[in-house]
């Protein structure tokens, strides 16, 4: 990959194996609003509350009406109890101090205001100057707004940008954005299985 000069990460799925933690914030909301929780038997569920903003899961999950019910209730619950259950990815701090003295590190992220408490919990915040969560855009992924963001605020093209995500809206986004996308453990174009297999793409 030539004329990459940042690297912009997806949180859940490339940074952190989250789904017991996202199951487990998911779930004690929604069973608030009289739903059963989300198992292992709803594949097409896990992947709604592993990879969409908050108000598109409540949505998906409840309908409009008790989705914005729900949305508001999130406001009271800490996502901070959660993320004891999250695990950091093998590789990606090795990966990250490698990459830091070359490359501009961001993130770009469905989440919301959970994102700073878990780089903090897990001592990467230094790392990411740069976040854009859903919270910062009009439109969540797969729209590319939340790349074109990272891109002004790095004053970069988004053709300098390379993303590194694990679902298809991760891909969309990059597309839609015109920047390079990166597959983490996913078979969605140039694909890697572990974080160090990325620096050698961005060395060659």
């Amino acid at each position: 990959m030539k004329n990459i000069k940042a690297v912009v990460f997806d949180c859940d799925g490339v940074m952190f194996d989250s789904q017991l933690a996202n199951l487990a914030y998911y779930n004690s909301i929604i069973t608030q609003f009289g739903l059963e929780p989300v198992t292992d038997e709803q594949p097409e569920n896990i992947t709604l509350c592993h990879t969409a903003a908050s108000p598109q899961v409540f949505n998906g999950l409840l309908g409009p009406l008790l989705g914005a019910a729900a949305m508001s209730y999130s406001r009271q619950v800490d996502y901070s109890e959660f993320i004891p259950q999250l695990q950091i990815e093998a590789g990606l701090v090795d990966l990250l101090t490698s990459l830091a003295p070359t490359f501009a590190l961001a993130v770009a992220t469905n989440r919301g205001s959970s994102m700073g408490k878990i780089l903090e919990h897990f001592s990467l915040a230094d790392f990411f100057p740069t976040v854009i969560t859903y919270l910062d855009v009009e439109r969540p992924k797969p729209s590319p707004d939340m790349l074109l963001a990272v891109a002004q605020r790095l004053q970069l093209k988004p053709q300098q940008l390379v993303f590194i995500g694990d679902s298809d809206l991760d891909r969309q986004a990059a597309c839609e954005a015109d920047c390079s996308f990166v597959s983490y453990k996913w078979d969605g174009g140039v694909r890697i299985d572990h974080h160090g297999e990325l620096l050698e793409l961005l060395v060659r």
